[in-house]
């Protein structure tokens, strides 16, 4: 893509042209990854949110592979950090080291910065590393920055942190809690590979391979995007469906009004970040798909990797086998959407034409 066309005046143009670069980049990622559409779509959903994402799954199925392409598709600094028992917040972060000048003898401390310096980061296995470490982390996600002997250091633009978890293991591990993991804009499940993709698999893993991906964007065309997913329109309509949507889980709020399946299996609903990332990240996805502005449909699609983590499963939802994707499913089934009155309609027209 050409860089005028991604940052012309012009957000129509503008957004033509990030839904073209979206199909070169699942065309470039899918020479090395097989399959696991839907996965790419949403870790490249929550770069060009600006948020970041957790995902789970066994050990095996391209995690690092898929993000370390994702990330040179986007001309983006990659780095990967193994999250271990031992493993210390300097570690990730950088330290402070003596440093002498040969010529006057003065000796003065030089920051050494850590593998926390890029644009994507793998957080591998977070939840086996303690709290501490977790915290320097998270604390990074949210200021953009961290600090070290007194002194802060603002980190890259764009950065995204793409952090994992075994969901078999859980032995020895440090368990994210709530208030940490709401910090996460999705919660992506990756699963097995279909039988025909774990045979293409196969076959391309075995014989001579000289796969590489092309770098189709930059640092500055990413924060372009970020910049553009912002200004797709949303009626009001589709926003308060979002937060019907969100709001229907809060079940210790007005307990008679919520839905049967909130009611028996739900201890605590999602907060005020799901809203902003459900809307958010439909119009993400809009803009990907070349949409002029956000639907409900787009909302509905987005819904399970926002909200799954943000809700809390009580113990009759754990005897009676449902989990936090069942609630959140049926809420998508029962949940009405209003229609938009003449003038939205209008508005939007005018907006889009």
């Amino acid at each position: 893509m050409s860089e005028s066309s991604l940052h012309q005046e012009d957000p129509v143009a503008a957004a033509t042209a990030v839904r073209e670069i979206a199909d070169q980049i699942r065309s470039e990622v899918g020479k090395v990854i097989v399959g696991q559409e839907e996965v790419v779509e949403e870790v490249l959903l929550a770069i060009f949110c600006g948020g970041h994402a957790i995902i789970e799954g066994v050990p095996g199925l391209a995690k690092t592979l898929l993000v370390h392409t994702l990330a040179s598709t986007l001309g983006l600094d990659f780095s990967r950090i193994q999250f271990t028992p031992d493993l210390m917040p300097t570690d990730m972060t950088g330290t402070e080291v003596i440093e002498e000048d040969k010529s006057t003898g003065r000796r003065e401390l030089r920051f050494v910065p850590g593998p926390i310096f890029a644009n994507v980061i793998l957080a591998d296995e977070i939840n086996r590393t303690p709290p501490k470490t977790q915290g320097a982390l998270l604390e990074a996600m949210q200021e953009r920055q961290v600090t070290v002997g007194g002194e802060t250091h603002i980190l890259p633009e764009p950065f995204f942190v793409l952090a994992t978890q075994n969901p078999i293991e859980q032995e020895g591990t440090y368990p994210l809690p709530e208030a940490q993991l709401d910090r996460f804009m999705f919660n992506i499940r990756i699963g097995y590979p279909t039988e025909q993709d774990e045979l293409a698999i196969v076959q391309k893993t075995t014989a001579e391979s000289n796969a590489s991906v092309s770098s189709l964007l930059s640092a500055v065309d990413c924060l372009r995007i970020q910049q553009l997913v912002r200004q797709v329109p949303i009626a009001d309509h589709v926003a308060r469906y979002a937060l019907r949507l969100v709001r229907s889980t809060r079940v210790r709020e007005s307990r008679e009004d919520k839905p049967e399946i909130v009611r028996n299996y739900l201890a605590w609903g999602a907060g005020p970040r799901a809203s902003q990332f459900l809307v958010l990240a439909a119009k993400a996805r809009a803009l990907l798909i070349g949409a002029t502005h956000v639907t409900p449909e787009l909302v509905k699609s987005v819904a399970m990797p926002v909200m799954r983590h943000r809700i809390i499963a009580n113990f009759n939802a754990e005897a009676d086998g449902i989990t936090t994707d069942d609630v959140v499913q049926r809420l998508l089934e029962i949940t009405p959407v209003d229609d938009a009155d003449p003038s939205t309609r209008s508005t939007l027209d005018s907006v889009t034409r």
